[in-house]
């Protein structure tokens, strides 16, 4: 309920963000501003993530990483966007929505069978989602499913506030002002 509260109200405080992110895709790209994907939420439930988009409405409806030049399709403004992770800012409506929380594994995209295979072994399939966690500001896209799967155990081994609050800190200061491992 916390996590919800809070994200209602940084959607409030961000929203002339929202606009001016918005109006930069519009102007490169056209609407929509939004991008919504679906994702696993748990076991087999869905739920639609909204991001910023950073790519041209053409773009293959698959994981970035299994485009073939993907670079062609990233839109100028999306470059920045995903630089400073501000793609992701409208994961606070999903948390609103109660599909996710701050902290936790990252969504799964609908088709990335063998990451929650690996949750599923792992024992850390049932946590809830998150905007942020241990394996993004441990390599985020630049570790295997292996290691991710790893990083996510140990978050459940290791779960408090004060731990939550460990990686909040780190998302802003390692992704965020050092734009550390992003690959597109």
């Amino acid at each position: 309920m916390l996590s919800r509260v809070v994200a209602f109200f940084m959607l409030l405080f961000l929203t002339p963000v929202f606009l001016i992110l918005g109006f930069l895709i519009v102007l490169n790209d056209g609407f929509p501003f939004f991008f919504t994907q679906k994702r696993i939420k748990n076991k087999n439930n869905f739920f639609k993530i909204y991001k910023f988009r950073t790519m041209k409405k053409s773009t293959p409806n698959i994981a970035t990483h299994l485009l073939v030049n993907p670079e062609q399709y990233i839109l100028k403004s999306g470059v920045f966007l995903r630089k400073l992770s501000l793609d992701e800012l409208p994961n606070l409506i999903n948390i609103l929505k109660g599909d996710m929380v701050f902290v936790g594994p990252r969504p799964a995209l609908y088709n990335q069978n063998e990451l929650m295979r690996l949750r599923f072994d792992a024992g850390v399939s049932h946590l809830r989602l998150g905007l942020t966690g241990w394996a993004q500001i441990n390599g985020r896209d630049e570790i295997s499913l292996e290691k991710k799967v790893a990083l996510e155990k140990e978050y459940l081994q290791k779960k408090s506030l004060l731990f939550d609050a460990k990686i909040i800190f780190k998302t802003f200061t390692l992704a965020f002002l050092k734009k550390e491992g992003v690959s597109h």
